[in-house]
C-alpha cells in the first residue's frame, strides 16, 4: 500500500491519539477509516488501534508508535538515547491510561479516580520531567532534537491542563517546554481547529464508545 496511512479507529481519542499526535509532528496526513465497517478481518488480536503504512497493517499502540518514531527520526540518534526515551514513555503511558480512563467512569467514581490522577501527576510523573529538564538544561527531554518523548509529553500535559488548567503551576521548566513545543510547526498546525486532534469525549458519548468496545 502506498500513499497516506489509514487510521482505524473510532472517532475519538483513546488509544489512538498519541498515534495522531507522532505522525502529526512528523508532518504525515492521514486517512481515516472507521474500524466498526471495515477492519475486523485484518485485525491480528481483534483490537484496534490499526495503522495501514507501508504495507503492513499494525496494531497494538506502542508497536504503532515504534515504527512510527523510528521511519520518521523520533527515536534518538543511539541505543542509549532510544532507552530514555522508551523510559519515560512507559511512565507517561501510566499517567496517559489515568486520564484518559476518568471520562468513562461512572459519576460515583470520578472523584476517587480525579483525586488520584492528579495526585499522580504533580507528585509523581511531572516532578521527574521538570528534573530531567533542569538536570540537563537542554530543550529536548532526550539529546538535542525532537523525540516521541517530547510530543507524548505534550500530549499529557495538554489533557492533564483539561481536568486541571494551573498543573503546571510548581514545574517552570515544564511550563517554557510546553510553549517551546507547542510552537514546533508541524505540532502548531496539529493544535489548531480542524486538524486530527480528538477532543475531550462528552458525557452522551461514552455509552456508545462502551459499546464499541465491550
Amino acid at each position: 500500500m502506498s500513499g497516506k496511512p489509514r487510521l482505524h479507529y473510532f472517532n475519538g481519542r483513546g488509544r489512538m491519539e498519541p498515534i495522531r499526535w507522532l505522525l502529526a509532528a512528523a508532518g504525515v496526513e492521514v486517512c481515516f477509516w472507521s474500524f466498526v465497517q471495515r477492519s475486523y478481518g485484518s485485525l491480528l488480536f481483534q483490537q484496534v488501534p490499526m495503522v495501514e503504512i507501508d504495507g503492513m497493517k499494525l496494531v497494538q499502540t506502542r508497536a504503532i508508535a515504534n515504527y512510527i518514531s523510528t521511519k520518521h527520526n523520533l527515536y534518538g540518534k543511539d541505543m542509549k538515547e532510544r532507552a530514555l526515551i522508551d523510559m519515560y514513555v512507559e511512565g507517561m503511558f501510566d499517567l496517559n491510561e489515568l486520564l484518559m480512563t476518568y471520562g468513562y467512569l461512572p459519576a460515583d467514581k470520578k472523584q476517587e479516580h480525579f483525586a488520584n490522577m492528579m495526585d499522580k501527576a504533580e507528585n509523581r510523573y511531572f516532578p521527574v520531567f521538570e528534573k530531567v529538564l533542569k538536570g540537563h538544561g537542554k530543550d529536548f527531554l532526550v539529546g538535542n532534537q525532537l523525540s516521541r518523548a517530547d510530543v507524548q509529553l505534550l500530549e499529557i500535559i495538554l489533557m492533564a491542563e483539561e481536568c486541571k488548567p494551573d498543573i503546571l503551576a510548581k514545574f517552570p521548566l515544564l511550563q517554557s517546554f510546553k510553549a517551546r513545543i507547542s510552537n514546533i510547526p508541524t505540532i502548531k498546525k496539529f493544535l489548531q481547529p480542524g486538524s486530527q486532534r480528538k477532543p475531550l469525549i462528552r458525557e452522551e458519548e461514552v455509552p456508545k464508545v462502551m459499546k464499541i468496545f465491550y
